[in-house]
């Protein structure tokens, strides 16, 4: 090895030893004659010190921040007043009897130390400088350590991890599929998969019981902030279970996790809302639950004296959300908030204090003092209102109060989870005019819901469960279909013909009937569960090279053109962009 020690290692209780560094120069700095030197690695960083009396100055007067080099000297103990606590090996100093460069380097295009903002794409473009910086590799380790503890976790309770196809067939499960072409079958293509979904219910099938990978994943669809085109996912899968099993493994595995890795304490049981309840409380199926504030349904109290002066309609609600410290919300706030709703189709007005309002002379005395009783209003307290088509109604309540709620949660229990139940199986597509899938086709209905399978699909609960994390969905399962003929029925209600049945899904309807077990599921989204782990708001910045919004990478310049001959072995040729 060319080094004895790490830069992260030494401490005081070192001192007298003759040791041997390597890394990279993160700052220097020379003080009348004695240059001090900043050497990092991935452990941390220690401070060398090289005199103007010793040989090697001339050497180490050279050297320029991001030089590989290494050192060869003597382990000294700082003096009680030069101590640096926000080192670990800020006790020591290495008096240098030796250096060499290894590599030299061009002037960075940003500062690798500190915590200067640096524009994403610049830092993209370089990312194996900006991999160097202190805050992403601490976000890595985060991920190497938490990947290890679900394995241990899985591991321990006789789960099997077995991987799955990369290269498969094109099934149809939610988003656009990355299609490879095939040489060997000109003309035919393999799909990437946007989950190992058919592969991990066909090992319930072949008897295996207990299956779990921590797995890449691809879909081809617009990307935000906690999203990316290729993702990686902790997927489960168990056999001779029911809901209740998951949810008990899956708490019991977060408790494990952040314990363990952050030193957090996770409480269970985990809250538990119904789908329906998390819409109608919260205007979300991913409530955050550290913003104490709930919608209320004040329908029934305005309604009526609302839409005599004020549009109604179908499916017509009146909604509300109150805040108890409303004192910043100035008049010009609250216009660009009644603005927003017009955008949505919607209107919206307030009360102040409990007197103040443009809705005071709109309502009767009754009614105003029915709704203004309702509340423990304060000189500061502020109760929002809202009216409209009630499902464009809760999305935007849900969505402000997301948004006014961040303010409030900065100080408060870093981590809140909870479980979303009971989604509906189906919905309607009004372009295509039929019938989706919630969360895939292969999920079981309530078996209290089958009568209205056929009748009224609407009204039909599914064996369904999230996970939620402050705001974020992290997890998505359910037990799944194992009996053919209901499988068929599903296909059915969702307009699949018998010949695309086949063609889609015709592997695992053969599989099904040769005694399938009932089984079920969860998949984490590992990213984002590390995103809200390491307190960042990108998932790009817990991936080791990620791609931009437009599904980009700035590193290597992906997606790339390819020779005229490489399409010519495939048989494919390419139309003519339009301009």
């Amino acid at each position: 090895m060319l080094r004895t020690h790490t830069c992260g290692e030494l401490r005081k209780e070192d001192a007298g030893k003759e040791v041997q560094l390597t890394g990279w120069v993160s700052r220097l700095r020379d003080h009348g004659g004695i240059l001090f030197i900043d050497l990092r690695d991935r452990w941390g960083i220690t401070q060398l010190v090289v005199d103007n009396k010793e040989e090697i100055y001339t050497q180490a007067s050279r050297v320029r921040p991001e030089y590989v080099i290494k050192v060869k000297g003597v382990v000294k103990e700082r003096p009680e007043g030069l101590v640096n606590p926000r080192l670990s090996t800020g006790d020591v100093e290495i008096v240098v009897k030796d250096l060499e460069i290894l590599s030299s380097s061009l002037l960075p295009p940003f500062e690798i130390e500190g915590n200067k903002e640096t524009d994403e794409s610049i830092r993209l473009r370089y990312r194996y400088l900006d991999l160097r910086r202190d805050k992403v590799q601490k976000n890595l380790i985060l991920r190497h350590q938490v990947a290890q503890l679900i394995r241990r976790f899985l591991s321990e309770k006789e789960f099997l991890e077995v991987e799955t196809p990369f290269l498969t067939k094109s099934t149809p499960e939610g988003a656009r599929d990355f299609l490879v072409p095939s040489r060997l079958s000109p003309g035919h293509f393999y799909a990437l998969p946007q989950s190992p979904q058919l592969f991990k219910q066909i090992l319930m099938i072949s008897g295996m019981d207990r299956y779990f990978q921590i797995v890449k994943c691809f879909r081809d669809e617009d990307l935000r902030a906690d999203r990316q085109p290729e993702f990686t996912q902790v997927d489960i899968e168990m056999s001779f279970i029911e809901v209740e099993d998951i949810i008990q493994l899956i708490e019991a595995m977060m408790i494990y996790v952040f314990k363990e890795s952050l030193g957090v304490a996770v409480d269970p049981p985990f809250p538990r809302l119904s789908y329906d309840e998390a819409m109608e409380k919260y205007g979300t199926d991913k409530p955050d639950l550290r913003i104490p504030w709930e919608i209320d349904d004040l329908t029934e109290l305005l309604g009526q004296e609302i839409t005599s002066f004020s549009r109604g309609g179908n499916n017509f609600a009146v909604k509300a959300l109150f805040l108890p410290q409303g004192e910043d919300f100035s008049r010009k706030k609250l216009d660009v908030l009644s603005e927003r709703a017009k955008e949505n189709s919607l209107s919206l007005s307030w009360v102040k204090g409990g007197g103040s309002s443009p809705l005071k002379n709109k309502l009767s005395e009754e009614t105003w003092q029915g709704m203004v009783n309702k509340y423990p209003f304060g000189e500061n307290a502020l109760l929002l209102l809202a009216w409209g088509e009630r499902s464009n109604l809760l999305n935007f309540m849900g969505s402000l109060r997301f948004e006014l709620g961040g303010e409030w949660i900065k100080d408060k229990k870093p981590f809140q989870f909870c479980w979303i139940t009971d989604f509906p199986l189906v919905d309607w597509n009004e372009e295509e005019n039929r019938w989706d899938s919630v969360h895939h086709p292969f999920t079981s209905p309530r078996e209290e819901d089958l009568d209205f399978l056929d009748s009224h699909p609407e009204k039909v609960k599914s064996k369904t469960y999230d996970l939620v994390l402050n705001g974020y969905e992290i997890g998505s399962g359910s037990i799944r279909i194992h009996q053919m003929d209901l499988q068929r029925r599903i296909f059915n209600l969702l307009n699949l013909k018998e010949e695309e049945i086949e063609q889609k899904f015709g592997f695992f309807i053969e599989a099904l009937q040769y005694g399938c077990p009932p089984h079920g599921g969860i998949a984490l989204g590992f990213d984002r569960l590390i995103m809200l782990m390491s307190g960042e708001s990108s998932i790009r910045e817990v991936i080791a090279f990620p791609k931009t919004q437009k599904g980009v990478c700035l590193l290597t310049g992906a997606p790339a053109p390819v020779e005229e001959k490489q399409l010519e072995i495939l048989g494919i040729s390419l139309q003519k962009q339009k301009k």
